[in-house]
């Protein structure tokens, strides 16, 4: 059995998808009981609710497990502290492989949540366990936040400036990839970069989903100062937001660029495009 931690968000839930599509059995690991029926209804077989820092819900999440599939929740400032914890009850339950959720360029210290993660990949090199570090790059399926204003007003805004070049990954892509890693042999000791697509910048990437689209939208940059507000009255606590704010920032410096190349050969085939992923979300 596979243990996914973190299976309530987005990722969690892709990944656990993926690995019952290859039919391995999961268990899923969230601090929310809200969320057991709906995992049980997309493959777990199993849903057990605690605290990341519980030793005895961990204790019971590792128990009998083959193989974890690590992700912190996002931004969270408890990133080391959690996966000691996860490590360690690993250990004691005798699980065999551990892959870890991590980010494309962790080595950025200007982004904390991109740094912690670069020290959960240095404790995992004196673990003791068979691992795999996996380091996607930034969602395609992030941009669904703004989907709304880029179908109604045609505009695509983002708090950085519009030539900023990212390179994109579609989360299904990843899921793929973290499934195949955990049930296939061969991924011991390996770090893949996670990566969809050339570097493209806001322009491009709103022209993209202009042509999924059929009508012309184009990107705008706005101020990190009132994305900022806006986070705040939405209710993102204040270390989350400053973390973003930060990211923004490393975006609007250096951008976030990564090669295709890794995730291509890990599928088997080409990762999934900006055009295919916008055609796929303007069909839905």
């Amino acid at each position: 059995m596979i243990l996914v931690t973190g299976a309530g968000g987005k990722t969690g839930k892709a990944v656990l998808k993926a690995i019952a599509a290859r039919g391995a059995p999961v268990r899923t690991f969230v601090r929310n009981p809200a969320h057991q029926a709906a995992l049980r209804s997309i493959g777990a077989d199993d849903v057990i609710v605690g605290e990341m820092d519980d030793p005895r819900a961990l204790a019971r999440a590792t128990g009998g497990i083959a193989a974890v599939y690590h992700i912190c929740p996002n931004v969270s400032p408890h990133e080391l502290a959690f996966a000691r914890a996860l490590i360690g009850a690993a250990k004691n339950a005798g699980v065999a492989r551990f892959v870890y959720h991590s980010v494309l360029h962790p080595q950025i210290e200007a982004m904390p949540h991109h740094w912690n993660k670069l020290r959960v990949e240095e404790m995992l090199f004196g673990c003791g366990l068979d691992f795999t570090i996996l380091q996607p790059t930034a969602y395609m399926q992030n941009s669904l936040a703004e989907w709304e204003r880029v179908v109604r007003d045609g505009i695509y805004r983002v708090p950085y400036p519009i030539t900023t070049r990212l390179s994109l990954v579609d989360l299904d892509d990843v899921a793929e990839a973290a499934a195949l890693v955990l049930t296939a042999q061969g991924h011991n000791a390996a770090t893949y970069e996670l990566v969809g697509t050339p570097p493209l910048s806001q322009i491009e990437i709103a022209e993209a989903f202009g042509r999924a689209l059929n009508k012309t939208v184009r990107a705008e940059a706005e101020a990190v100062e009132d994305w900022d507000e806006r986070a705040r009255a939405a209710g993102m606590n204040n270390a989350a937001r400053e973390t973003l704010t930060k990211m923004f920032c490393a975006y609007a410096r250096d951008g976030l660029t990564g090669n295709p190349n890794v995730l291509g050969w890990l599928l088997g085939r080409p990762p999934t495009s900006l055009a295919t992923f916008a055609a796929r979300i303007t069909k839905t």
